[in-house]
């Protein structure tokens, strides 16, 4: 079952690829006393996604901040490497967390995976963004399969 409002983020986490090598980075340190928007993409470097959906959020990510969120995070069931270059190659900066969840653990545990197996893409996650104020989800965003417009940047803004 799909995580819902009002539910908090189970324990877990991702691999971030830093100056310094791969460091994992718990939910805790991500969600514990924060405000955070999480978005996720099916995959790094795919056309949507890096035509629309990671640039909305580096474009937008001052607006977004200036409403009291502290931290911007993309994941995909992707590795912390292609997470890295995907990232250098959208200009995130420090706009932008990169979380590479490889093995699909954290999006299974929230129940947001897209079966691609029968196109040989594997288990990935659904498109969507959440809002979560201290571990605890306060909304869910979430796309229909092929769509994008719940979980774009100016979605994001109008539900802070």
């Amino acid at each position: 079952m799909a995580i819902s409002e009002g539910d908090k983020i189970p324990a877990g986490s991702f691999a971030v690829k830093t100056a310094d090598g791969i460091e994992q980075m718990s939910t805790d340190d991500l969600f514990g006393g924060k405000k955070v928007v999480l978005f996720s993409v099916p995959g790094a470097f795919t056309p949507t996604c890096s035509a629309q959906h990671l640039p909305g959020f580096v474009q937008k990510a001052d607006e977004i901040k200036a409403k009291g969120v502290d931290t911007i995070a993309c994941m995909a069931v992707n590795d912390p490497f292609v997470m890295g270059a995907w990232g250098e190659n959208q200009q995130v900066g420090d706009k932008v967390v990169m979380l590479a969840d490889g093995s699909a653990a954290f999006t299974n545990q929230i129940g947001m995976e897209l079966d691609l197996v029968d196109r040989g893409l594997g288990v990935r996650s659904q498109r969507f963004a959440m809002i979560v104020n201290d571990g605890t989800v306060e909304k869910v965003l979430l796309d229909e399969a092929g769509a994008f417009e719940a979980s774009s940047a100016e979605s994001v803004l109008e539900n802070l």
